[in-house]
């Protein structure tokens, strides 16, 4: 008896311990009486039968595959011509640039080709680097866009993120990064060949190559009239010939972080084959003369980029657009994949809907 009543009494203190203020009633853990925490709401579930999803198939497979032979024929109307100009085989015209010259040499090389059709519109050209990673997770991060903005104070303290590109003989590096230590500067230029054996050059715009946003939003010099002077106290990237207030002098609009070029290459590529825009043709104002007429070319290189060491390629790239932009058949493809699979898909639930359909009805009939 004297232990039922301990266990009692301990029991007892215990409940009255449980609730704040002295109180015996222990604090419910039910969840409140509402109907969304009862589970009480109205709720849609969709009864998939034959007669909803057979229609959807033939629905799918009817409207994309139009679209795919759309999109297909539109980037097969597109005219492009890729220029590989990386020297690595002997016979290529740029091969001298990749054996080791003096450390003041700049190489320079000529690569001929021919036009077996016109260009119409404006022409785009593109440089394009194949086996280089700019998707590489530490490459990505290796910059400073407070630097790149403008900020006076992240110029003479970059981030960590910028190691080992962060500074050069003990001055802060402006840009900072590897992004940055690897801008691309081959020089490439075009010429037409005309019949008496005379060459043309061909105008090569470089402004309007990188996004609104970027030129005029992401990327903004420092303070000040003189860039000389804004940028003082910083060194150039290590891998760089001069200061990015040089890059482009004569255009105060398109030098130092607006560079559009440097634009350009700081928009990183998503795999390591990529190409991005270097210059634009501009269409003739005359309709009747094409901006680049068929025959021969050649593109001159002043081949300053290594991309051997990491057996990287090279080359340059002449294309034409469309309303849908550049040319990617890839796109015309899926569409007309989808569109076949869902068609096919559909006309089997057909035959299998009206096979074994009616013996599932008469089963449920006969139960």
């Amino acid at each position: 008896m004297a232990s039922a009543y301990s266990a009692k009494e301990e029991d007892g203190h215990r409940s009255g311990s449980a609730a704040p203020g002295g109180s015996n009633a222990e604090k419910s853990q039910k969840p409140e009486n509402t109907a969304f925490k009862q589970q009480r709401l109205p709720a849609w579930q969709p009864v998939l039968t034959a007669g909803t999803v057979l229609p959807a198939f033939f629905i799918i497979g009817l409207l994309f595959i139009p679209i795919g032979i759309g999109l297909f024929v539109t980037s097969n109307t597109i005219k492009e011509i890729e220029i590989d100009y990386t020297g690595v085989e002997q016979s290529s015209p740029c091969f001298i640039c990749t054996q080791p010259l003096g450390l003041n040499y700049t190489c320079k090389c000529s690569v001929p080709f021919t036009l077996q059709e016109s260009f119409e519109g404006n022409v785009f050209m593109y440089y394009g680097l194949s086996n280089f990673y700019q998707n590489h997770r530490r490459y990505v991060k290796s910059r400073d866009d407070r630097q790149l903005n403008g900020v006076t104070s992240a110029l003479t303290s970059p981030t960590k993120d910028c190691t080992p590109y962060n500074l050069n003989n003990d001055l802060p590096i402006a840009p900072c990064g590897a992004i940055a230590n690897s801008l691309f500067n081959d020089t490439l230029e075009l010429f037409y060949i005309q019949d008496n054996g005379n060459k043309t050059r061909i105008p090569l715009m470089k402004k309007g190559i990188a996004w609104w946003t970027d030129k005029f939003v992401k990327f903004r010099n420092p303070a000040g009239d003189n860039l000389t002077a804004a940028f003082e106290g910083t060194a150039q990237p290590l891998s760089w010939p001069q200061p990015v207030y040089a890059l482009d002098p004569k255009d105060p609009e398109n030098n130092g972080f607006i560079n559009e070029d440097f634009i350009v290459w700081m928009r990183t590529a998503a795999l390591p084959t990529f190409r991005k825009l270097y210059r634009i043709i501009q269409k003739n104002s005359d309709s009747l003369t094409p901006t680049l007429p068929r025959g021969n070319y050649t593109l001159e290189v002043t081949y300053n980029y290594p991309v051997v060491s990491f057996d990287g390629r090279k080359r340059m790239v002449l294309s034409t657009i469309s309303w849908m932009g550049g040319k990617n058949p890839f796109l015309g493809i899926a569409y007309m994949t989808v569109g076949t699979i869902c068609f096919i898909l559909g006309l089997v639930l057909v035959v299998i809907h009206y096979k074994y359909g009616n013996r599932n009805n008469n089963a449920d009939i006969s139960n």
